[in-house]
């Protein structure tokens, strides 16, 4: 390339760059800001107040005390399946990052090649080699690759807000089948102290038959009293295998016994702060991913009004060239030549509209779908908080319904053996009422522990 080529084509690269930075004042991309719109505050009805201060910034191990669930929870993050999948994606997506990256950059692509040909009819043979490079580069105008970018990064960032709601999820699940567990176990206890105390009254109704207190119809119910407290236990145990088999698959590990603690032992010691419902975008992973996927189509949204506009592309190109492989590095075969242009696109059958429009389209959707996540969120804290005053309500109900059924139970018990005005139908009564109360304090229980959970989960808690 002689000096007055090489001056047109600086000349002619200096015109396009000052073409395309002329360009620039016409902003065509938009930076992201929230909707407007949607509902931040006020999502957990009839709580009202201004302490920010969260259960959801607790970490899990001090959330739940108990040192075997614990356990339980880390082997969870360790090994669960969900969770190594969440962890896949955003290796994923990281490498998709580094890749819009690298579009900023110039391509360079290396080429050599060898052509032997032969003349027709003189039997002369031409030989030609070349080595040489060629590059590319698109200048970023109208903020394409940028929008690109920062769509990437929002996919990232997704795949983050995911792998924290799959555990903040797989700590809810582990935590609430380890209570229902310890509630069958403790189920399990009254039915089969339940059986024995009723094997009991059989012997009993036996005696006071033999002394004619009672007729044999009595001796026949307390067989089928004890038998309708027996039959429950079976269910129980099958209750327990499902829950512990469920259990191991959240762990990761093969179908077997889950060692655990009592239900007695189950103390709630937080206090049970919900903060502003605000709050919510910052701790809860799937409001966060359900931002991100939002930011992400903002983006291509962005990047598909670029489409429309022109694009500045530079192209060098240099290397060697020569008749034989001698001559191949002499001063003589080098070459080089630099392209510069710009591409406006005229007619594209409609691909550009239907690009933008898909796009606007699936930034609607997003919206949607972000704002219902947030009702759904607030929703999820509103029943949890009922739910735990609901089941605290009921343990104070029914502790005293215990205390009056005990005594039912004993009063009977002694009437039948000294007065003719009570019958084995009023133990049996009184015996059957006291079993289900029981069983049903146990489920109160149960029932207030996994409130907690849900409300700790609902918050967002559960992925630090």
């Amino acid at each position: 390339m002689n000096r007055k080529n090489k001056m047109k084509t600086i000349k002619l690269i200096g015109i396009l760059l000052i073409s395309g930075l002329a360009f620039t004042s016409c902003k065509v991309t938009e930076t992201y800001k929230r909707p407007a719109g949607i509902t931040y505050n006020n999502l957990y009805r009839d709580v009202t107040t201004m302490d920010t201060t969260t259960i959801a910034v607790i970490p899990w191990r001090q959330m739940f005390n108990d040192t075997l669930l614990q356990n339980l929870i880390q082997e969870g993050i360790d090994n669960n399946l969900d969770l190594k999948i969440a962890v896949a994606r955003i290796k994923q997506a990281q490498v998709n990052v580094r890749q819009s990256n690298a579009a900023f950059y110039p391509t360079l692509l290396g080429n050599a090649s060898y052509t032997n040909q032969k003349l027709a009819n003189s039997g002369i043979r031409a030989e030609y080699y070349q080595l040489f490079g060629t590059s590319s580069w698109e200048a970023d105008i109208w903020g394409k690759m940028k929008s690109a970018n920062r769509a990437a990064m929002a996919t990232l960032l997704q795949s983050e807000a995911y792998r924290k709601a799959v555990q903040t999820q797989l700590v809810s699940d582990i935590a609430t089948s380890y209570y229902a567990l310890m509630a069958y176990d403790a189920q399990l206890q009254v039915t089969l102290k339940t059986v024995e105390n009723r094997t009991l009254d059989v012997d009993i109704m036996k005696q006071l038959k033999e002394s004619d207190v009672v007729t044999g119809a009595a001796v026949v119910q307390s067989e089928a009293n004890r038998y309708s407290a027996e039959v429950i236990i079976p269910d129980l145990n099958q209750y327990i295998r499902e829950t512990e088999n469920a259990l191991c698959v959240l762990l990761g590990r093969s179908p077997g016994s889950i060692v655990r603690d009592s239900l007695n032992n189950q103390h709630i010691s937080a206090n049970l702060q919900t903060g502003v419902s605000a709050q919510l975008l910052s701790n809860r992973p799937d409001v966060q991913e359900a931002e991100f996927q939002l930011r992400y189509y903002f983006e291509l949204t962005n990047a598909a009004k670029t489409y429309f506009y022109p694009s500045l592309t530079i192209t060098a190109e240099g290397g060697f060239s020569g008749a034989s492989f001698s001559q191949l590095f002499s001063v003589t075969s080098l070459f080089g030549n630099i392209v510069g242009g710009l591409a406006q696109p005229v007619f594209n059958h409609g691909l550009n509209k239907q690009r933008l429009s898909i796009a606007q389209a699936q930034q609607e959707e997003s919206i949607a779908t972000f704002q219902k996540t947030l009702l759904n969120a607030g929703q999820e804290v509103s029943n949890a908080l009922y739910k735990y005053k609901s089941a605290t309500d009921k343990i104070k109900i029914r502790t005293q319904q215990i205390g009056y059924l005990e005594k039912s139970v004993d009063f009977t018990k002694e009437l039948l053996k000294y007065t003719a005005n009570t019958n084995y139908t009023d133990v049996l009564t009184s015996e059957q009422g006291l079993l289900a109360a029981q069983l049903n304090s146990i489920s109160d229980k149960v029932e207030q522990l996994q409130a907690v959970v849900s409300l700790y989960r609902s918050l967002g808690g559960g992925w630090k």
